[in-house]
C-alpha cells in the first residue's frame, strides 16, 4: 500500500504534466492563430485615435473599420496591415494610468478588438506608436495588453517592409512636426508642446461641449491645422452659440459690408469731382420704399465704421504686426505659406531618404490627416490621412461673415503589393456619408462652395524600376 506522502507526490506530478501539456496547447493554438509566412501584400491605414474622454470616446467610423477588418483575410494571403501610428486616443485619456488605457478603450470597444482579435489570427496585424499614443513606446506592458488581440506594437519611430525587391519606409510623421516631436523616444516625460496643447484644449473641449447648445466642441480634432482652431471657435460661436437675435440684427451689417466699402469710397471720389456721377449718393428708400430705407440705413451704419476705422489703420496695421509677430515666435503662423512649408518638411524628408538609400522606392506617413499620392522621379510618396471626421475651412460669399467648416469622411486605405514585379500601389475609399450637422445659415453659406480635392488619387499606380511611372485611374 502507497503512502500518503507517496499519493501526494504523484498527485503533483501529473498536475504538473497536465498544467505544461495546457500550456503547451495554449502556446501551439496562440502560434497556429498567428500568420507566419512573410506578408506580400501590405496594407496601410493610420490616425484612428480610437478611445478619449467624454464626448471625444465614440467613434463614428467604428462599422466600417469592422467591415474593412472582416474583409482582409478574403483578400490576397499571406497579408498585413499596418496602421501607421494614432490608431488610440490615449493622449486624450489624462484621467486614465497609461497602463490602464488600452485595457479602458478595449473595454469600451469591444466589438472592434473582437474583430481585431479575429482578422489578427489569418492576417497580421502591426501598430505603430504616433503621438496621441506614444505611450505604446514607453510602456512595455503595452505590447503584452494588444497581442491578446493579436495585435503587433513596434515601439519604434520606422519601420522598413520590402515588396518586389524595393524597401517601403513606414513612419507615423509626427517627428517632422517641431510641436510634436520627441526629444528622447520612448521616454514617457519627455513629452513635446503638442501634448499639453492636447490636454488642456481638446479634453476640456469635450467636457465643455455638454454646456453648448450643440456638441460642436468634440470636433476640435479634426481642425487642422491647428492655427485655425480659433477662426473654428469664432465660427461655431456665431453660427451655434451667438443669441439668434444678435445674429439676424449683425448679419446684414457683416453681409452688405464689401458693398458698403465700394460705396463709401465712390461718394469719396463723386465728392471729389472725379467720378462725375450721382450713383453712390443715390438713395434706394426713395426708389424701392421700406427695403430700401433698410439697406440705406445699414449703408449708414457700415460708413460709420468704416470711417472709425480709416482713422485708426494705423494703430490697428501696427497692432496687427505686432500680434502676428508674437504668433509667429509661439510657431504659430495661419499664412498659407507656412501650411506648404509644413508639408515640404515630409517631402525634403523623402527625398533625403531616396537618395540615402535608392532600394526605398515607397515613403509613406500619417499625422496630418491629409491623404496624397505624389510621385518623385520613380518613387512615390504617400499620406494615409485619416478615418476621423474632417473639417473643410469654406469660405463664406461675404467677406465678414465667418468662414464655415463642412463636415466630411474619408475612409481610405492604400494597398501595395507585387505586379510583374513592379511596386504596385492601389487606393480605394471606403464610403460614408457626412453628418447633417450644420445649421441652415452654415448651408447657406457654403452652398456651391465645396472645396476642391486638391490631390486626387489614382485607382492603381505602378513604380516601376526604370525611371517610368505609371498611373491609372479605377
Amino acid at each position: 500500500m502507497k503512502s500518503p506522502a507517496r499519493n501526494v507526490a504523484t498527485a503533483l506530478v501529473i498536475v504538473a504534466v497536465l498544467a505544461g501539456t495546457v500550456a503547451a496547447q495554449e502556446h501551439d493554438r496562440k502560434a497556429a492563430a498567428q500568420p507566419s509566412q512573410a506578408p506580400t501584400t501590405f496594407y496601410f491605414i493610420s490616425d484612428l485615435h480610437i478611445g478619449g474622454s467624454a464626448g471625444l470616446d465614440p467613434c463614428e467610423f467604428e462599422p466600417e473599420l469592422i467591415a474593412f477588418l472582416r474583409r482582409l483575410p478574403e483578400g490576397p494571403q499571406p497579408a498585413e496591415l499596418i496602421i501607421v501610428g494614432d490608431a488610440f486616443g490615449m493622449w486624450e485619456l489624462p484621467e486614465i494610468k497609461g497602463e490602464e488605457k488600452i485595457p479602458h478603450i478595449a473595454s469600451r470597444h469591444e466589438a472592434l478588438f473582437d474583430q481585431f482579435c479575429e482578422t489578427g489570427r489569418r492576417v497580421k496585424i502591426t501598430v505603430l506608436p504616433g503621438n496621441h499614443d506614444y505611450e505604446l513606446a514607453c510602456l512595455p506592458c503595452c505590447k503584452d495588453q494588444l497581442a491578446e488581440y493579436n495585435i503587433r506594437l513596434e515601439p519604434v519611430t520606422h519601420i522598413l517592409r520590402e515588396v518586389a525587391g524595393r524597401k517601403i519606409w513606414i513612419e507615423h510623421g509626427n517627428q517632422r512636426d517641431a510641436f510634436n516631436t520627441f526629444p528622447d523616444f520612448g521616454n514617457r516625460y519627455g513629452l513635446p508642446e503638442g501634448y499639453y496643447i492636447t490636454l488642456r484644449s481638446v479634453v476640456t473641449a469635450a467636457e465643455g461641449a455638454k454646456r453648448g447648445k450643440s456638441a460642436w466642441l468634440n470636433d476640435l480634432a479634426s481642425v487642422y491645422p491647428s492655427e485655425d482652431i480659433p477662426f473654428w471657435i469664432w465660427s461655431n460661436y456665431f453660427y451655434r452659440e451667438m443669441t439668434p437675435l444678435l445674429r439676424l440684427l449683425l448679419l446684414p451689417f457683416l453681409c452688405l459690408f464689401t458693398i458698403s466699402v465700394i460705396v463709401f469710397a465712390g461718394r469719396a471720389l463723386e465728392k471729389a469731382g472725379i467720378l462725375r456721377t450721382k450713383i453712390f449718393h443715390m438713395r434706394l428708400g426713395e426708389r424701392v420704399g421700406m427695403p430700401g430705407r433698410l439697406v440705406d440705413w445699414v449703408l449708414w451704419v457700415n460708413g460709420v465704421v468704416i470711417s472709425f476705422l480709416l482713422i485708426l489703420a494705423i494703430p490697428a496695421w501696427l497692432l496687427v504686426r505686432d500680434v502676428r509677430a508674437t504668433l509667429l515666435r509661439f510657431g504659430v503662423d495661419t499664412s498659407e505659406a507656412a501650411r506648404v512649408q509644413k508639408e515640404d518638411a515630409y517631402s525634403t524628408a523623402a527625398k533625403a531618404i531616396f537618395e540615402q538609400d535608392p532600394s526605398v522606392a515607397v515613403f509613406i506617413y500619417g499625422h496630418t490627416h491629409t491623404p496624397f499620392l505624389r510621385m518623385v522621379g520613380e518613387r512615390c510618396i504617400i499620406n494615409t490621412g485619416t478615418w476621423i471626421k474632417r473639417l473643410y475651412r469654406t469660405p463664406a460669399p461675404f467677406r465678414l461673415v465667418p468662414d464655415v467648416y463642412v463636415p466630411s469622411y474619408r475612409l481610405n486605405y492604400f494597398t501595395i503589393s507585387e505586379k510583374d514585379g513592379n511596386v504596385r500601389v492601389s487606393y480605394e475609399i471606403i464610403p460614408k456619408a457626412p453628418p447633417r450637422d450644420l445649421t441652415i445659415l452654415e448651408r447657406l453659406m457654403s452652398l456651391g462652395r465645396r472645396p476642391r480635392d486638391r490631390d486626387a488619387i489614382p485607382a492603381e499606380t505602378l513604380i516601376r524600376r526604370k525611371d517610368e511611372t505609371k498611373g491609372n485611374h479605377g
